[in-house]
């Protein structure tokens, strides 16, 4: 069965703290939780504090995705508010591989993501140093918006990949994740499905992450 992180970018945020008591009564896997700066991205979510405050809400494995540039001024920080895996962007990071062991010096698990725009094989040089692969089906910046039908492509070469170095990086899919496409891309090769509207959206949340967990 596929991880479930629902990304609480598309909570409530009036009513963080029941979306929060929600996820922990359902059968999601981790929070997925998305930090943008309106630089990197078009768009400002939020920062530490109120990652601090989501992380304590919950035992749940808290994946923390950096929209931002200059991620490494902001690692410490992340760690601090109780970030499990923290992903930076291969796009906004020059020195990757410094970042990379950033994290993993700070005692996190370490993730990349990749816009959908880059091709897979400019991971291969850091592949075997990372927990976590994030492939952005959609341009980050923004909730709701489709999947890119081309990254069922980008996911089964990325999971070759992995599988012919024999590596156990966790390949992630973030982006226009429905109970329609959930299957197509889980057989394509992905482990965690990151899901926003599709469960926050929904007349009954914590029946649509079962749902989406019993993808088989």
């Amino acid at each position: 069965m596929p991880i479930i992180a629902p990304s609480l970018l598309s909570a409530n945020f009036l009513q963080l703290q029941q979306d929060c008591d929600m996820l922990n009564n359902s059968a999601a896997d981790w929070f997925h939780i998305d930090i943008m700066d309106g630089s990197f991205v078009p768009n400002i979510s939020f920062g530490p504090m109120v990652t601090k405050f989501i992380t304590s809400t919950t035992k749940k494995y808290c994946d923390v995705h950096l929209m931002i540039e200059n991620p490494d001024k902001y690692a410490e920080a992340f760690r601090d508010a109780g970030a499990n895996n923290l992903t930076v962007h291969i796009e906004a990071c020059p020195h990757l591989h410094r970042n990379i062991q950033q994290i993993k010096t700070l005692g996190m698990h370490a993730g990349v993501a990749i816009n959908p725009h880059t091709p897979v094989n400019a991971l291969a040089d850091i592949l075997a140093d990372i927990d976590v692969v994030c492939v952005m089906s959609v341009n980050p910046g923004f909730g709701g918006q489709s999947f890119i039908a081309h990254t069922l492509h980008k996911i089964k070469q990325l999971r070759q990949m992995i599988d012919e170095h024999s590596l156990s990086v966790k390949i992630e899919v973030d982006g226009g994740v429905t109970l329609q496409n959930a299957k197509s891309i889980v057989d394509a090769g992905a482990h965690v499905l990151v899901a926003g509207n599709t469960v926050f959206k929904a007349t009954d949340k914590v029946g649509m992450i079962g749902a989406l967990k019993g993808i088989a």
